[in-house]
């Protein structure tokens, strides 16, 4: 028996590949897979009806590309997500068929935009789907013989993706604020689960889910800020609104420390709250809250009572805004640009990409190969660098291909081109949003189908394309893992060292900052505000959550990666200690609690520096020394304690 197990162990898959493989736990987006299968289906009825099937396929490819964008929640953003891209994509699409059959010129071609596409995906989420797209239609265009004139084939994409977006927006009417309001209205939801938590073991968990939760919160409400330059009043009500509950997560971890649960009064009137900013109600009564018996306790009470008069009064929403407005769009785009033009990491991946991309172009020119362009088109879906391990990405690529031709192949074989695509397309269409929230191979396996189709109604090759696609999404996947990993040593290593180690710079500072000492001399320098503090605070949070983010993406490597990011993560949470240790010093302090000295600070400071220095310094935990003498009934006692303990975590394990 013990052989058996030990054999079953032995020939198991590694467990970076089964993370990939495993279904995440995500609802089915019901609504996205609706709209799917109309987006995809109608334009191929209109086709046909019209006598133009290469017409429909065509608008079905923009559809497709819109589908695949509409991932926001709020509705301003999905206008972002799906119209700003179709422009890239018709670009794309217009040079691909410029240099259709040009032999080295499209090679060189789709080399230039390539570093073009890479550099642009490292701005942001809309700019990475727009590379993203400049470069799978430029690849299309060099391999597909498209419609002429060369306007028709990008004017019918943009019709697709805009019929997308058109469906989406349906129901704005009815709904058009509710996603920001149920988000913010979720954060409050959130943190009163925190404060029921606090003094529990299951505190940690619910801080990181209240961490997410304002992240998002204030990216929806910033991308509409971004649109409307703060004239909107209800974007200024629930910023207002999401801006008042700082306080009460800035007191959570005091209470936490005192390890004494709070009332469950206090958990209860937050998601009353919660329930009013859900409903845009105002003018609601007083709650009854428990007298306050500590400066924890009071740091709770006063940030409760004030975050109530604020949801409560309809007219508190003239208050300043202390994010500031954005820039206008001409700095923006500016700002954007030169930081993709002096950006080491931008040019990197740009060079990266265009490196697989040539090599790819180049193997196909110099090898005879039907409808080659595929080659290409893995090699941009696998190296994509927000979209996790490159590695990983490559295999699972593979893998998810090779399903979707399971499905592709019976239905070429099967499915006379016409009208009964339009059914089959119907079925087919809503696997894509419905599979692609449970993992990467998932969503390869049902868009890998629907693209199959749609070429079909191009080049009628009909089952004949099964066998050349997954010899060339191979290629593709090989030329990823050996260009665009193999021959780049960040590769193989994990980014989370030297990524925690400026987010433990910066908690030096933001200790020094929370108590008045900011400067290397221990003493002198004026406190910031509180806001400043807690701007500070987010941006130290959110920086954890990357690293996190960051953490999880690492661990589908293969070792030594996987292996090395898993010793990171007991200090990942460390270090998520000190910064609520750090929070709830400063709450006692503003409550009564007697300062700390100067000296005390300093020597905190030091020591996160020393821990800071020598993680940069090593892909690898190292030693570091942990005394941290102060005094035991201070206020700094408990911060002292996580700086320590985060410094022990640090040492080498056994």
């Amino acid at each position: 028996m013990a052989d058996a197990e030990a054999d079953r162990k032995r020939y198991a898959p590694p467990a970076w590949l089964l993370t990939g493989l495993r279904p995440q736990p995500a609802p089915v987006p019901w609504a996205a897979a609706v709209r799917a299968s109309v987006a995809l289906a109608a334009p191929l009825a209109v086709g046909f009806a019209l006598d133009r099937p290469a017409y429909g396929a065509l608008v079905s490819m923009g559809a497709l590309s819109g589908v695949i964008g509409d991932t926001a929640d709020a509705y301003r953003m999905r206008i972002l997500n799906i119209a700003v891209p179709q422009l890239f994509g018709a670009l794309g699409i217009m040079l691909g068929s410029f240099v259709y059959g040009t032999g080295w010129a499209a090679v060189g071609a789709l080399t230039a935009v390539a570093l073009v596409s890479g550099m642009m995906s490292t701005i942001g989420a809309v700019a990475s789907l727009s590379g993203l797209l400049l470069l799978l239609n430029s690849v299309v265009g060099t391999g597909l013989p498209l419609p002429k004139p060369w306007w028709v084939a990008p004017l019918l994409l943009m019709l697709g993706g805009l019929f997308v977006l058109a469906l989406t927006l349906l129901a704005w009417p009815l709904r058009r604020k509710l996603p920001e309001r149920l988000s913010v209205a979720d954060t409050y939801f959130t943190v009163a689960d925190l404060l029921a938590a606090a003094g529990t073991d299951a505190y940690e968990e619910r801080r990181q889910a209240v961490t997410r939760s304002l992240n998002t919160s204030y990216d929806l409400i910033l991308a509409r800020r971004a649109r409307y330059h703060g004239r909107s009043g209800s974007m200024v009500r629930l910023l207002t609104q999401l801006n008042v509950v700082i306080p009460l997560v800035e007191a959570a971890p005091a209470v936490h420390v005192r390890q004494c649960p709070l009332p469950d009064a206090i958990p209860a009137a937050v998601r009353e709250l919660a329930e009013d900013v859900e409903e845009s109600r105002a003018g609601g009564a007083e709650p009854e809250l428990p007298a306050p018996d500590s400066p924890a306790t009071r740091a709770v009470d006063s940030a409760l009572r004030h975050a109530v008069a604020v949801v409560h009064n309809a007219d508190a929403y003239n208050i300043d805004d202390r994010l500031g407005r954005p820039a206008a769009l001409g700095v923006r785009i500016r700002r954007a640009t030169r930081s993709v033009l002096f950006s080491g990491t931008s040019w990197r991946y740009g060079l990266r990409l265009a490196l697989c991309i040539g090599l790819a172009q180049a193997l196909t020119s110099l090898v005879s190969m039907d409808r080659s362009y595929w080659v290409a088109l893995t090699v941009t879906f696998v190296l994509k660098p927000d979209f996790g391990s490159v590695f990983s990405r490559a295999v699972l690529r593979a893998v998810g291909t090779a399903a979707g031709l399971v499905v592709a192949a019976p239905v070429l074989a099967e499915v006379p081109i016409g009208w009964w695509d339009v059914p089959v397309m119907v079925l087919l269409a809503p696997l894509i949003p419905a599979l692609a929230v449970k993992g990467y191979a998932f969503q390869t396996a049902a868009i890998t189908p629907v693209i199959l189709l749609l070429s079909d109604l191009l080049n009628h090759r009909g089952v004949a394309l099964v066998q050349p696609r997954l010899v060339d999404s191979l290629i593709g996947c090989v030329i990823v893992l050996v260009a665009g990993y193999l021959l780049w040593p960040e590769s193989w290593h994990t980014r989370i060292g030297h990524r925690l180690a400026d987010t433990v710079t910066d908690l030096a500072d933001y200790v020094g900052s929370a108590f008045g000492t900011a400067g290397d001399g221990g003493g002198g320098v004026t406190r910031p505000e509180q806001a400043e503090r807690a701007r500070a605070r987010r941006r130290i949070y959110r920086d954890l959550s990357s690293i996190r983010s960051e953490f999880q993406r690492a661990l589908t490597e293969p070792p030594p990666v996987g292996t090395r990011a898993a010793a990171w993560l007991p200090l990942v949470v460390a270090v998520e200690r000190i910064v609520d240790a750090t929070t709830a010093a400063r709450v006692r302090v503003n409550h009564g609690a007697p300062e700390p000295a100067p000296a005390e600070v300093a020597e905190i400071r030091q020591q996160l520096r020393e821990l800071a220095e020598r993680l940069r310094a090593t892909v690898v935990l190292v030693g570091v020394r942990t005394e941290l003498p102060g005094d035991e009934e201070g206020v700094l006692a408990p911060l002292r304690q996580e700086v320590a303990a985060a410094r022990a975590i640090a040492s080498p394990q056994p």
